[in-house]
């Protein structure tokens, strides 16, 4: 009777961890494309073309990729590149998406790269919305660039506009943790995602950091290793931690250029 009643709470916990195991397969791939077939579909072309070098790879991605992602004219994606919810990904003719970058494209708005925008080695473009957030997404516009080891993350929705340089090591966070009952851990506490607008022609210096909720102005210049907390209006210079406005960019600056050595185009 005894051996029978263990026998029936061993199957039980079997059942109960065939049943935990089940729930963290279906979270894992619900974080990773829209359902199982688009799953399946997206990792065999990653598998069987994602990691070929040199020309004849990025020839092949660009003609088997636009079986999973959006592609408007042709684009240029190298070897090794990591893509989920690739159906959620959009490029623009002439973008270019150097090895190591993960794109993480969750909807609603998925991650958009525009015409011959350039995504530097190793950066990373997560939306990261698994709370529905309603306008979380990556927006990116044309003759940008995403430098090296930058980060991107999108819960709030990042916007960045036309000719947007983003150096090495970056970050633009849209999304913030709510901490304010000491009594309680900050992940019970939910987050703020009020989403980040950077105007064309803004220079963001290398390990420079955008917090969530702020709007930098057309042509502003943040200086190396700042941290944005507030907007920045347009044609300024900022920097230091927090970043507070540095100086004006005037017409008659051009005159500075005769102290900085030659100038190349």
């Amino acid at each position: 009777m005894f051996c029978q009643k263990d026998r029936t709470k061993e199957l039980e916990g079997l059942d109960g961890k065939r049943q935990r195991m089940m729930q963290q397969l279906g979270l894992y791939l619900r974080r990773q494309a829209d359902g199982v077939g688009r799953y399946l579909w997206e990792q065999t072309m990653q598998l069987l073309v994602g990691w070929v070098p040199t020309l004849l790879g990025i020839g092949l991605r660009g003609v088997l990729y636009r079986t999973m992602l959006n592609m408007r004219g042709w684009a240029a994606i190298e070897r090794n590149v990591r893509l989920r919810f690739a159906n959620h990904i959009q490029l623009g003719a002439g973008a270019y998406v150097d090895e190591g970058v993960y794109i993480h494209a969750c909807p609603p708005g998925g991650v958009t790269i525009g015409e011959r925008t350039i995504v530097m080695h190793g950066a990373i473009l997560h939306v990261y919305n698994f709370r529905d957030l309603p306008n979380a997404g990556i927006e990116i516009g044309s003759d940008s660039l995403v430098g090296e080891y930058s980060v991107i993350r999108g819960q709030g929705g990042v916007k960045l506009g036309n000719r947007v340089y983003t150096s090495p090591m970056t970050q633009l966070i849209a999304v913030n943790h709510v901490f304010d009952d000491p009594q309680r851990p900050f992940v019970e506490q939910g987050i703020t995602a009020q989403g980040i607008v950077v105007e064309d022609d803004v220079w963001l210096g290398a390990a420079a950091i955008v917090t969530d909720g702020v709007r930098i102005g057309q042509g502003a210049v943040v200086a190396a290793g700042a941290v944005v907390t507030q907007d920045v209006p347009a044609h300024t210079v900022v920097g230091g931690v927090p970043a507070r406005v540095l100086r004006e960019i005037r017409p008659g600056d051009a005159a500075l250029r005769s102290t900085r050595g030659p100038i190349y185009f």
